[in-house]
């Protein structure tokens, strides 16, 4: 199959060229002609699948029928990056159509956003808080929104987002049609699917495992010395493009510092990066000025880098979920990938849930010359012992000085 067989409108011919897009991936395959019949849609698609094309071209191809310069296609995402990423892909498939889309986020000054609302755009990709702030100023306005996006459901219920979310539901007209996109369906995105859609198709590609263009491999190490064993696995790796992920903003900023100091260009992502910092990042990552980003699961759902050829788990994730999503951002669009995971005995329950989630055995790597048997250092910061803290000598003053009084 091809993409002139889903019969979309000839102006988006150059768009999906621009994006390279041929054959359509198994998710675009089933979910697109729903979507261009009007349906109601739940996918459930792991990531790098094309999912974003798949709700992007149905509603490009509805809006170049009917009225321009008002808002008539909301997406809802969770985070900022996927927001501009939706909003970079919409650019590159709308490609001479003249239909605009912005995006609405916090984080950031509104007023560009106002300017984008106010000239008039077609597409709205938000974060809930921010869009909930604009219409309530009547300056997003949404009801004239035809096709509704809720992406990454799961993950908005993980941000705690999904009361935001019911408000946003209320606020677009009932008669719409509404797409929603979610790794996992814990009880409360199957609650506001009940809510928010009306009879919809159920569309699922591969739920339960990673993609299968990835290669898997742990390395058992002691906690002391997993950034020495990072720093030897790197020295035999292609870096032209490594995603490592560390479990806290603080392990992420200071693993990236002494990867620059080992002579990387190196970046990172995570929570204390203000808005600007983290585009900038981002940006200076896809067009390779920087050979390795260090983030939090704040990246590890829609990053969207097809080049990306390593992911290295510095700190296993907290959720099976988590994993296959981290490791989806490389073997992106049946590329290969590696994904290497430095694993401590602590993190023994989720490697075997890993492994009975992939049906096999991941194979454990060491690496030929490394000193596993370096002892760890002695902690010179102690914690003080508990209990009262000694009074301090101190000489006899000459001078009269009158008694503290007690403190209350």
């Amino acid at each position: 199959m091809n993409f002139n067989q889903f019969k979309l409108d000839s102006r988006l011919a150059a768009g999906i060229a621009r994006a390279g897009y041929e054959t359509p991936t198994p998710v675009q395959e089933q979910a697109i002609p729903a979507a261009l019949e009007g349906h109601d849609l739940i996918a459930t698609a792991q990531t790098g699948t094309g999912k974003t094309a798949t709700f992007v071209l149905p509603i490009l191809h509805k809006l170049l029928q009917g009225p321009r310069h008002k808002a008539r296609a909301l997406i809802v995402t969770p985070t900022r990056e996927l927001a501009e990423q939706i909003n970079d892909n919409i650019r590159t498939l709308s490609a001479g159509t003249n239909l605009r889309s912005a995006t609405v986020y916090g984080g950031v000054g509104t007023a560009p956003q106002v300017r984008a609302l106010k000239t008039g755009v077609e597409i709205l990709v938000a974060c809930p808080g921010r869009l909930l702030d604009l219409a309530a100023q009547g300056i997003a306005r949404l009801d004239n929104i035809e096709i509704l996006v809720l992406d990454e459901a799961d993950r908005m219920f993980d941000m705690g987002f999904l009361p935001d979310v019911r408000r946003i539901i209320k606020l677009v007209p009932p008669k719409r049609q509404t797409m929603l996109f979610s790794a996992t369906f814990p009880p409360e995105v199957e609650k506001l699917t009940a809510e928010a859609l009306s009879a919809p198709m159920r569309i699922a590609v591969g739920l339960t495992r990673p993609a299968h263009t990835v290669s898997h491999a742990l390395y058992p190490v002691p906690k002391h010395l997993k950034t020495a064993l990072t720093f030897e696995i790197l020295k035999r790796t292609d870096t032209n493009s490594v995603l490592i992920f560390a479990r806290t903003r603080h392990r992420a900023q200071s693993l990236s510092i002494k990867l620059s100091r080992q002579g990387y260009r190196v970046t990172s992502l995570h929570s204390d990066r203000t808005q600007g910092q983290r585009q900038s990042a981002l940006n200076g990552f896809k067009d390779g000025r920087y050979q390795i980003m260090v983030a939090t699961d704040i990246a590890a759902r829609g990053l969207d880098v097809d080049s990306i050829s390593h992911v290295i788990n510095f700190d296993m994730p907290d959720t099976a979920d988590a994993y296959i999503h981290r490791i989806g951002r490389t073997g992106r669009a049946e590329r290969t990938g590696d994904a290497f995971t430095l694993i401590t005995p602590e993190d023994d329950d989720m490697v075997r849930e890993l492994e009975k989630i992939m049906k096999q055995t991941l194979p454990r790597e060491t690496i030929e010359g490394f000193d596993y048997n370096v002892p760890a250092p002695v902690q010179s910061n102690q914690p003080a012992p508990r209990g009262p803290k000694p009074v301090p000598h101190r000489p006899p003053s000459h001078k009269s000085h009158k008694p503290h009084p007690p403190r209350r």
